[in-house]
């Protein structure tokens, strides 16, 4: 049943997603609709207020003006359910956060410092999922994430935390502490632009030994084989600085290219904020901007 005036709340979520995303068929995603469904409950908003809401492009979306002056509305109702709600249901009910995190942040980054998470919110209870191949899968169901990419592959909402150099790490005791790339074993991350070709290549240097690197579907396990002193890994400075400094990693070589990916936030929505989101957030934005320890 529908309020006198006023949409069903399906449209405007429809319309409230695709706004942000910009895409039915990323709205849909986060809905759980298809994308035809989004597509139609838009279609039958914009009937309902006899305005056009979006430009329908080949392959975009953009607002109209119209549709760019009613998003806020929208978002701003959407506040006041979420709060109030909140506030019906009693604070606890927001202490759970659902967070999409990639692997490797989540082993050498984050766990480390969730000793200082708990010590500022004890009442906070995570959920870290961590996906590998497919982050779009399990992202509708997470309140925010921090995503390993290229920009040009984020969302227009996604927040750049990192800019980070590549190069090679080992354990302080591989090869006696004189490593020689030519017998040692390699170790890397699959489907990345920080590889060893690309380490060399940055030298002017041919790499022959493609066909040899062991190569690990995550940062995790070629990182942990170089500390383990199987071998030498290609690390950057988000996932092996920290390591670095505690002296269980050292650089062999000083050369340390640009790394083209980096670790993004996707935060969640105004609307689908909680206690346990603010919290989160407000603590990772405090503890990011210290940098290394």
């Amino acid at each position: 049943m529908t309020t006198p005036g006023l949409p069903p709340l399906t449209w405007l979520r429809a319309f409230e997603a695709a706004a942000r995303h910009l895409s039915f068929t990323r709205a849909a995603g986060e809905l759980h609709l298809t994308q035809s469904a989004v597509s139609q409950h838009v279609r039958s908003l914009e009937s309902f207020l006899g305005r056009e809401l979006f430009v329908r492009k080949t392959r975009a979306l953009e607002l109209t003006e119209a549709g760019a002056n009613y998003l806020p509305i929208v978002r701003e109702a959407f506040d006041l359910l979420a709060h109030g709600t909140r506030a019906f249901t009693g604070g606890d009910r927001g202490r759970h956060l659902v967070v999409q995190c990639n692997m490797g942040f989540s082993v050498f980054w984050l766990a480390p410092r969730l000793p200082r998470l708990y010590a500022a919110h004890p009442w906070l209870v995570l959920n870290i999922v961590t996906p590998i191949w497919d982050p779009e899968r399990n992202a509708p169901q997470a309140a925010l994430e921090i995503r390993f990419g290229r920009a040009g592959d984020m969302s227009a909402h996604a927040r750049r935390l990192t800019q980070d150099r590549f190069y090679p790490v080992c354990a302080p005791g591989y090869q006696e502490g004189a490593v020689t790339l030519d017998t040692a074993a390699l170790f890397d991350c699959a489907g990345v632009t920080g590889s060893w070709e690309a380490w060399f290549a940055t030298q002017g240097r041919p790499f022959s030994r493609s066909e040899e690197v062991n190569r690990a579907s995550t940062y995790v396990i070629a990182i942990n084989a170089a500390l383990c002193g199987a071998g030498v890994a290609m690390g950057h400075d988000t996932l092996v600085r920290d390591l670095i400094a505690e002296g269980r990693l050292v650089r062999p070589f000083d050369h340390a290219p640009p790394l083209s990916e980096g670790y993004f936030l996707l935060p969640p929505p105004s609307h689908a904020d909680t206690p346990a989101s603010r919290a989160f957030l407000d603590w990772f934005e405090e503890e990011a901007a210290t940098g290394p320890d």
